[in-house]
């Protein structure tokens, strides 16, 4: 998810579309957050890690 939304970023950037920009920083802040909690072994999703 980070991956995808920093590629958006990208995207978003060079073609100058705001709406991609602001799912890549969407995107990008879900899927810290799901890293975060997953490092803190917090189940998300049901799933004991998140990759």
């Amino acid at each position: 998810m980070i991956v995808l939304g920093i590629i958006l970023l990208i995207i978003g950037l060079v073609a100058g579309i705001g709406i991609l920009w602001t799912i890549g920083i969407i995107l990008v802040a879900i899927g810290v957050l799901l890293w975060i909690l997953g490092s803190l072994g917090r189940a998300v999703g049901g799933r004991r890690h998140y990759w």
